[in-house]
């Protein structure tokens, strides 16, 4: 078996924080990705951190209000579910 990675990683628009986790996580179910954890981080005055553990590997969010950003990667190595995921991205971010 040789080990392949899945990467994908993009800027969006500034949403709140509370609307994106929610919308990412129910994403990540409906592609068939297993949440093992979660951790977060809100920054003191403004900015939040988000990663999920997956058994496929790995979720994460990063807030920039100052510049209206947010980053998003996501790193799977079961291609099926990369793949749904993707397309649920272009279908709510497109």
């Amino acid at each position: 078996m040789e080990a392949t990675m899945y990467n994908f990683h993009t800027w969006i628009d500034y949403q709140k924080e509370e609307i994106l986790v929610k919308q990412f996580e129910n994403m990540l179910l409906k592609s068939g990705f297993k949440i093992i954890n979660k951790v977060e981080h809100y920054f003191e005055k403004q900015g939040y951190t988000g990663l999920w553990l997956l058994a496929e590997s790995h979720f994460a969010i990063h807030t920039f209000p100052e510049d209206n950003k947010i980053y998003i990667e996501i790193s799977s190595c079961v291609k099926k579910y990369f793949d749904e995921f993707i397309k649920l991205f272009n279908k709510n971010f497109a």
